[in-house]
């Protein structure tokens, strides 16, 4: 019988963080880190294989998201993506855990990666989805057009104006369509990021009405404001690395159909061997087929892959 995703809330750094966690950890631990508009619900996939396979799950709500905790107003435009490293920090203390895998998609493998270059005696390796690692913020006021969705919501208020438009569902629904396609989501003059899709796009059929369901009922707890806080109005925050060194392995998988790919550099970056000087141990996977949400959509090759990473990288517990 398959095991059961327990939900669980710990004080962390003055605010309450949702963990899912499941399996009893034989093996060693996995921190999963989600993107947006992702929660921990988008690992639910990799969370029991996981378990099946001898380690220890766990997946948080980033601050801010699902069931975690709203920072407060007056302080939210402080928090930086240190803050996203130091949570994953105090979450592996608070359930005393001396030495984790950390996997990160889309945003979350920005601490994902973070974690592993300020902590590599709890880093027992790194796997990401989506992203590569880049050494400077990433920018793209110069490279990508006005109506481009990175640069729309990381105005204040533009995308608040245009989610409220609609339930929190209908948000979901629709980044969800936009975001598993081929292309990059780029709004023409006098469109919103909403307009791109309607009611009429089907889901894509990886995702079911209740998944749908369980992002919007998080979503409704949660609002966007703080989600669109941290990525979108953060980048700039991103640090320097220039002299990074990753002395962990590093495993990226890359769906070939992820409009990322087409984000300025991130094909020369993967493909052009860059990141081999950052990560001397480094591997790089391709899915064709793979969109955005890789891991929900071909569970059962992302669960492969993840798992022939874990076995062949046993963690060696810190003393």
């Amino acid at each position: 019988m398959a095991q059961e995703i327990e939900h669980t809330y710990l004080p962390i750094r003055g605010i309450n963080i949702h963990v899912a966690q499941v399996g009893k950890g034989e093996l060693g631990t996995v921190v999963f880190l989600h993107g947006f508009p992702e929660i921990w619900y988008s690992w639910r996939h990799q969370m029991l294989a996981a378990a099946a396979a001898g380690y220890r799950a766990i997946a948080p709500d980033c601050r801010g998201y699902g069931l975690s905790d709203q920072p407060p107003e007056n302080e939210e435009a402080s928090w930086s993506w240190e803050d996203l490293v130091a949570d994953v920090l105090a979450i592996l203390d608070a359930l005393s855990v001396p030495k984790a895998f950390v996997v990160g998609k889309d945003f979350g493998a920005l601490p994902a990666y973070d974690f592993a270059l300020q902590h590599p005696d709890r880093t027992a390796g790194v796997v990401c989805l989506g992203i590569p690692f880049s050494p400077v913020p990433f920018s793209f006021e110069t490279t990508m057009p006005e109506g481009f969705y990175i640069l729309r919501w990381g105005e204040p208020g533009r995308a608040e104006a245009d989610f409220g438009r609609y339930d929190a569902r209908r948000v979901v629904r629709t980044v969800y369509v936009l975001f598993s396609g081929a292309e990059v989501p780029v709004a023409e003059e006098g469109q919103e990021i909403m307009d791109l899709a309607d009611l009429s796009t089907p889901l894509p059929e990886w995702l079911t009405e209740e998944d749908l369901d369980a992002y919007a009922a998080l979503y409704e707890k949660s609002g966007f404001r703080y989600p669109l806080q941290m990525p979108y109005r953060s980048l700039h925050k991103m640090p320097n690395r220039l002299d990074a060194k990753f002395q962990v392995p590093v495993f990226i998988v890359m769906g070939e159909k992820d409009y990322c790919f087409k984000f300025p550099g991130f094909e020369a970056a993967l493909r052009g061997g860059a990141m081999q000087s950052f990560m001397p141990d480094l591997k790089i996977t391709y899915i064709p087929e793979g969109s955005h949400f890789v891991q929900e959509q071909l569970p059962e090759q992302v669960n492969e892959l993840l798992l022939g990473f874990l076995k062949d990288h046993p963690p060696v517990a810190a003393a």
